[in-house]
């Protein structure tokens, strides 16, 4: 599988309240609406400038705060297809995992990329390139590949359950 698209940079410890903010968790939201306010109070342009294969490379701790999994939803349904940094809040990315959206572990690239550059991820080999270099990432086991291309945990039981 191959992600292609542009960069939104952000730096470490982007919170799952600026993620998505705290103020519409009480409120039930289809993922379409979740989307709406994806990264508001850290990006207020990102929904409008988010395109299908985006990606988001960070600094490290990513969705550390609280366990809301729509901050997780809100970035796949903008759009975003995969969030590289050199680490995850460990709920944040089983969030990831169960919702479809691809959480790429690499501790280098962040301070060499511009927000805006394109990037090409070949999720099969473990290689991301970008105008600056080529750089890896452990690869995703097959299964997981597997949970992300279906969609996340849901769709991916479903499918289980139909075979």
């Amino acid at each position: 599988m191959i992600i292609e698209g542009k960069i939104f940079k952000y730096g470490d410890d982007v919170n799952t309240d600026v993620i998505f903010p705290g103020k519409y968790t009480y409120e039930p939201l289809t993922p379409e609406q979740m989307a709406e306010h994806a990264l508001e109070d850290l990006d207020p342009s990102f929904r409008e400038m988010c395109e299908p294969g985006d990606v988001i490379v960070a600094g490290k701790n990513f969705g550390c705060g609280s366990s809301r999994e729509q901050a997780a939803i809100a970035i796949r349904t903008a759009g975003c297809k995969a969030i590289i940094a050199p680490s995850f809040a460990r709920i944040f990315y089983r969030n990831c995992l169960n919702s479809g959206l691809f959480a790429l572990t690499n501790d280098q690239i962040q301070s060499k990329i511009k927000a805006g550059d394109r990037i090409r991820i070949d999720i099969e080999s473990g290689i991301i390139e970008v105008d600056c270099g080529t750089f890896h990432f452990p690869k995703p086991s097959d299964d997981v590949v597997g949970l992300l291309l279906a969609g996340g945990l849901i769709p991916f039981t479903r499918k289980k359950l139909e075979e």
